[in-house]
């Protein structure tokens, strides 16, 4: 009773930190709207997995698969064996979001690392400017690139850590901007309770500073002008708290996970989010959650998991839907192995 007591009250700590949107209200300090729009590499913020979008987002202490990689590199150490993931967003307006992952427990320690590859791929798009606004008959294309490497380890059965450095690059019109980023997490189990607690923070590290060369289309006697000097990107720092409490943990055919998350970005107001996961016989999962204090997103996101009847590795099928209300429906879809 204690813990789910603990439980309770962290969720009700992420509903006071949502009852408001001003900045004395949060849990942590944030210049919230005001900072809006005022950081780059967005692609990082995207979530990859179908899992994860499923649940509203409400991962960060609970991803048990490649997922793990992305949102909490603690969860690492915390695989049963060698996993091998592959994700595949389509985004809004044609755009297209990849990630690719593998996790390797090292044999006799407990320690683990993974690597992971992210790309986002607008194609090709209509160059317009003020006088040709139409399209001038030319095209340009939106590239991104995250490459990370990942540690993990479990100093006790209950306590883990974990660091992925990541190398990011962003690439559209002529111009490229790259860095190098760091995630760090934590994560503890409240003993054998089915609570579990993790923190982590995502994109943290220096600014890049776009590389390249921008003709813009001026009136005066040189209509042409050569754009050289451009202010530098920060990165899409994300701190995340969490929680996941699991229910029916006396009933070996059934599984139910509750599990809430506060999210506080360098770029936006502080907001939380809250999913519900049902297992049955470790076969067909289903999935739902919701994100408040969101623009947009007023409709639930599910999903659904579905292991895969192959004999040896376990291979399981994850999809899941959002719905933006004037963006649009997002469906992800992904493959987990498990050797």
């Amino acid at each position: 009773m204690l813990q789910i007591r603990s439980f309770l009250l962290l969720l009700g700590l992420l509903l006071a930190a949502a009852s408001t949107n001003t900045t004395s209200a949060q849990l942590l300090p944030s210049l919230g709207d005001e900072r809006a729009g005022t950081s780059g590499f967005q692609f990082l913020k995207i979530p990859v997995d179908a899992r994860s979008a499923a649940l509203g987002q409400t991962v960060v202490a609970s991803a048990s698969d490649v997922g793990a990689i992305f949102w909490n590199p603690a969860l690492v150490a915390q695989s049963p064996g060698i996993q091998a993931g592959f994700f595949h967003t389509e985004y809004f307006a044609d755009v297209v979001l990849d990630y690719a992952g593998i996790i390797y427990p090292i044999p006799g320690t407990n320690m683990a690392i993974a690597s992971s590859i992210q790309t986002m791929d607008s194609g090709e798009m209509d160059v317009t400017t003020e006088f040709q606004p139409f399209g001038t008959g030319q095209t340009f294309e939106l590239r991104d690139l995250a490459l990370g490497v990942t540690f993990s380890q479990q100093l006790t059965d209950l306590f883990s850590y974990g660091v992925t450095s990541k190398y990011i690059r962003e690439s559209v019109a002529g111009l490229t901007t790259n860095t190098v980023v760091f995630d760090v997490g934590f994560f503890y189990a409240v003993g054998a309770t089915g609570l579990d607690l993790a923190v982590s923070v995502r994109n943290f590290g220096v600014d890049g500073r776009p590389d390249g060369t921008i003709e813009r289309t001026v009136i005066g006697p040189n209509p042409t002008v050569q754009e050289t000097d451009f202010e530098s990107i920060t990165p899409p720092t994300t701190f995340h708290m969490g929680a996941m409490y699991e229910l029916l943990r006396d009933r070996p055919d059934h599984m139910v996970q509750i599990s809430a998350q506060l999210n506080n970005p360098n770029d936006n107001a502080e907001n939380w989010n809250v999913g519900l996961e049902y297992g049955w016989d470790d076969l067909l999962f289903l999935r739902t959650g919701y994100r408040f204090a969101i623009e947009e997103f007023e409709t639930p996101s599910f999903g659904v998991g579905l292991k895969l009847p192959i004999s040896g590795p376990d291979l399981r099928f994850d999809y899941g839907f959002n719905r933006l209300d004037r963006l649009g429906n997002v469906n992800r879809v992904g493959l987990n192995l498990t050797l």
